[in-house]
This record gives structure tokens, C-alpha cells and sequence, in this order.
């Protein structure tokens, strides 16, 4: 089968599509002919060798769900799932391949009207933007401010504060265009990437649900009302300094609290209760699925390149 694997450690270039054996499921795994590939801002960042420290090695094969139909099954599963359609979480890479591995309690049915591309663009992100806002506390009338919100986990937290009644829902992002459809997903508030530039925003804001962290990360505490909490859910940027916490003791009167959140800390029948809910959604339009563009599996290099330059809004799929 063909599979797209990080060679080298740094730019775009470094990804190579090769020849790897099919694999086969192990006990109480699947074997997926996938359909569509996710490919997420993590990619990127391990692709960068930034991760390199946390035991990703040259040879990682990235992306981490996919969808299509589960064509065998491993010891300790039930064969009423082959041929099903499915989407699958592989863990922390084994995606970006035409048929993949993944654990029998990490996938998920499709409704019957969704498509793979769309299952993908979902999947993962919507399950964050659902457990960042809980984590951050949350509750229906407070202002929320969604920094990096281009990319899918942005705009599905943008649509999901939204809905639950947020009472206003401010987004930085890198253009007036970019701007317009976010507010048809729900935003009230466009500002830049710094977060100013709304002269009728919010003075400050309960959440902030921080996509992006790196070096301007401490900038964001004085954007937050007293007892306000910012939660980062990713780090498209990288680390922020090593001294950012320096900003909150600043701040110390006004009661801010600052957190992160990865779905991995959420149990497992959780995410998949969340995830089915936001699939029927997703499916009966209520939720809306952005997919900025679907290429072939030999196009990975490009897909990434697109992600480094910030050209991406919603999320780019592959397809073998």
C-alpha cells in the first residue's frame, strides 16, 4: 500500500509517499481502506521535528483519523463491523496511508449521509472545541474569544459557543475575508490576529479558547475579564515563553485562571458519546463541516505547505 512518511525532519519536502506492506490488524484492532485522511495542524508541527524530544523519529507516518470501510478484523472483534463505513482515530500518527489500523473502541459509524471528507473535517475537532469550552467552564450569556479560529478547531468552536448561547463571540484571524465567514458560522466580532481592531468588541471576554499559544500567548491574559479563563487546546505557533506566567501573577487581583486541555484526558465513552451527537448533527446540516480543499495522498507535500504559509481555512483532506 502507499503510504506518506516524514523522511526527514523540518519543511514540507521532508514528506515522501513509499511502499509499506498492508498491514494487519492486531487483537481487538480494525484494518480500514481509507477514504479520507485528516490532515491537522499536530501533523505539521511533528513533521517539524519540534516533537522530536516526545519520541516521534524520522520514518513517523503522520495523520491521525481517517475514514472509510472496515474491510478485516483482529482477534476479540466482532466481523459484523467489516464493511462498514467508519470514522477512526489511529493514534498519534498511521493515517496518512490507503488502509489503516486502528483500535476497535476508536471507531465510530457513520450516518448513513456523511460523507468520509466531511467525518474527518469533524471528528476530532469538534470533540475539542466541545470538551475546551466545558473545560474553560463555559456557561451560556458569557463572551468568548476564539484565538487562531480559521482552522477547524476554531470554527467548530465558533459554532458550538455560538449555539450554546454565548453572549457575544469574538475570533482573531488573518483577513476581512476570512472574517466574513466566520461571522456565517457564528462569530459576532472580527479582530486581528493581536485581538484588537473591533471598535464595538467586547472590552474583555469570560473565555478565551487559545488555538494558536507561541511567543504572544501572554498578550491574551489582559483580555480577559476578572475570574476569566483562557484554555489552549492546541499550538500551531509552539511553546509560548518560558516566563508567560509572569503576565498572570500581574494580574493576580483579577482571579484569572490559565489551563490546558488535550481530548486525551477525556475517557473514551465520552468522546464517542460527544462525537455520534455532533456526526447526527453534522448531518442534519445543523453543524457545518469546512473543508478547504480534498487532494490526493501523493499531494501531501503541497497540503502542508499550504498549512505553513496559513493559506488553510477549515481543513485540508487527502484521498488515496
Amino acid at each position: 500500500m502507499r503510504a506518506v512518511v516524514i523522511q526527514a525532519f523540518g519543511g514540507p519536502e521532508g514528506l515522501a509517499v513509499i511502499d509499506l506492506p498492508t498491514p494487519a490488524p492486531a487483537a481487538g484492532q480494525v484494518l480500514i481502506a481509507t477514504e479520507a485522511i485528516g490532515v491537522g495542524g499536530a501533523d505539521a508541527v511533528i513533521r517539524s521535528g519540534a516533537l522530536a524530544a516526545y519520541g516521534f523519529e524520522e520514518g513517523h507516518i503522520p495523520g491521525s483519523e481517517v475514514a472509510g470501510t472496515v474491510i478485516a478484523a483482529g482477534d476479540d472483534v466482532d466481523t459484523s463491523w467489516i464493511g462498514r463505513r467508519v470514522w477512526a482515530f489511529t493514534g498519534v500518527g498511521g493515517g496518512y496511508v490507503e488502509q489503516a489500523v486502528a483500535p476497535v473502541e476508536e471507531i465510530l459509524p457513520l450516518p448513513v449521509n456523511l460523507s468520509a471528507v466531511d467525518a474527518v473535517t469533524l471528528g476530532s475537532s469538534g470533540v475539542v472545541a466541545h470538551f475546551g469550552l466545558s473545560h474553560a467552564r463555559f456557561a451560556a450569556g458569557e463572551s468568548v474569544l476564539v484565538r487562531g479560529a480559521a482552522g477547524s478547531i476554531g470554527i467548530m468552536t465558533v459554532q458550538l459557543a455560538a449555539r450554546d448561547g454565548a453572549g457575544a463571540v469574538a475570533v482573531t484571524t488573518s483577513s476581512a475575508e476570512r472574517g466574513e465567514r466566520l461571522r456565517e458560522l457564528g462569530a459576532t466580532h472580527v479582530l486581528n490576529r493581536s485581538g484588537e481592531g473591533a471598535a464595538d468588541a467586547p472590552a474583555g471576554y469570560d473565555v478565551i479558547i487559545d488555538v494558536v499559544a507561541g511567543p504572544d500567548l501572554p498578550s491574551f491574559f489582559g483580555k480577559l475579564n476578572p475570574n476569566g479563563r483562557l484554555v489552549v487546546v492546541g499550538a500551531v505557533a509552539g511553546q509560548p515563553p518560558a516566563d508567560f506566567g509572569t503576565a498572570m501573577m500581574a494580574a493576580f487581583r483579577r482571579s484569572l485562571t490559565f489551563a490546558t486541555f488535550s481530548a486525551d484526558t477525556v475517557a473514551g465513552p465520552s468522546r464517542r458519546a460527544v462525537r455520534a451527537e455532533q456526526f447526527a448533527a453534522a448531518s442534519r446540516g445543523e453543524l457545518r463541516t469546512v473543508v478547504h480543499e480534498v487532494l490526493p495522498l501523493e499531494q501531501a507535500v503541497p497540503a502542508h505547505r499550504k498549512m505553513d504559509a496559513g493559506e488553510v481555512f477549515g481543513r485540508i483532506v487527502l484521498t488515496p
